[in-house]
């Protein structure tokens, strides 16, 4: 079969047809790109160019309460500044690791108030200058398009309100969630709207909605019913509107999310993560008509040649049978992976995935 664009691939897969190859794309953590550097990939070229992965781009949009971001300490190890959602973070600068969360402006609902106030959708939320300068050349690529969604728990909690702060009002304050979920929703879709009517069309609707850990979930399946899954059937719908597909990422073990998924129409869900729980092939089994799955390749194994080598070839031709799969970690490629681990990944992703 010819080589094709990024986007003919990913649009086969979505179609749930085969391709020359599913595509290979994935997310190393900034320390993993400082390894690589120092291993020889070029300062100048990007990972995706470096491997040959397949390219893709985001539209997205500000709908946060635009607080003050300025550095409150830096050091050789890490800094700690605030964000425009208004929460207060220490990042690690040579450690792969997710931020650490320290303060909230948002604690209560007469804050939420006044953040809801400060999150009305207008035209400068819209990099306008970056699509008009860079999305011609996307679609003269051929790269898969995305239109960056940001709302639901896993935002709410982690970047705006703080963790148990959101799950005591899931059980005594459910209305409060309910509205910061939909406000969310509703400033994303009225700015990508915007976009969208000045021809920067995409190709796929995607969302990050962390829903579980490690062999459990956040909140029941009745919470999930009543307060999240109508906000995940809003945006499924209006992707749907405009003839592209829906994709959430949601790490954790989300399994008894995937039939509420399914039955409200998502296209497509990532990363699949193993050693939360997750069953690729399981997956694959019962939903693989219904669903793209993405990911589903232990991380964990990443920098073990030989693990990875064979959970590549067990996994990847079941799951990329009759189109319907997107090869990548299942989660993010970790530091202790080097550049010939994963040199080695690629590569073999692109023999065992070729149709």
């Amino acid at each position: 079969m010819a080589e094709m664009t990024s986007r003919e691939r990913f649009a086969r897969m979505y179609a749930h047809q085969q391709a020359d190859r599913v595509p290979i794309i994935d997310s190393p953590w900034p320390a993993t790109i400082e390894r690589w550097h120092r291993e020889g990939m070029p300062e100048e070229l990007g990972f995706v160019d470096f491997f040959g992965l397949d390219r893709v781009a985001t539209v997205s949009v500000d709908n946060s309460p635009r607080y003050e971001v300025r550095v409150v300490e830096e050091t050789d190890q890490y800094r700690v500044h605030t964000t425009k959602w208004g929460a207060t973070l220490r990042d690690w600068k040579h450690v792969a690791s997710t931020p650490e969360f320290l303060d909230y402006t948002i604690k209560d609902r007469r804050a939420w108030q006044e953040a809801k106030r400060r999150m009305a959708p207008s035209r400068d939320r819209v990099p306008w200058d970056r699509l008009k300068r860079d999305y011609p050349r996307w679609r003269e690529e051929g790269r898969w398009i995305f239109g960056n969604l940001w709302f639901g728990f896993d935002v709410t909690h982690s970047w705006t309100v703080g963790t148990e702060r959101v799950l005591v009002a899931l059980a005594e304050d459910p209305d409060w969630c309910a509205d910061m979920f939909n406000h969310f929703l509703d400033v994303n879709l009225a700015l990508l709207d915007m976009a969208w009517e000045e021809g920067y069309t995409f190709d796929c609707a995607t969302w990050c909605d962390d829903m579980g850990y490690k062999h459990n979930q956040f909140f029941s399946l009745g919470m999930y019913r009543d307060l999240l899954k109508p906000v995940h059937r809003r945006a499924i719908e209006w992707a749907h509107a405009k003839g592209v597909v829906a994709h959430l990422h949601s790490c954790g073990d989300v399994n008894p999310f995937v039939p509420e998924l399914v039955e409200v129409g998502l296209d497509g869900l990532n990363p699949l993560e193993v050693k939360a729980g997750m069953d690729p092939l399981g997956l694959k089994q019962k939903w693989g008509r219904d669903l793209v799955l993405h990911g589903g390749i232990n991380a964990v194994l990443w920098d073990k040649p030989e693990q990875i080598e064979a959970e590549i070839r067990q996994k990847v031709p079941a799951l990329k049978e009759s189109g319907g799969y997107v090869f990548s970690s299942d989660h993010s490629v970790p530091s202790s992976v080097s550049l010939e681990d994963f040199r080695r990944i690629v590569a073999l992703a692109k023999e065992v995935g070729s149709y």
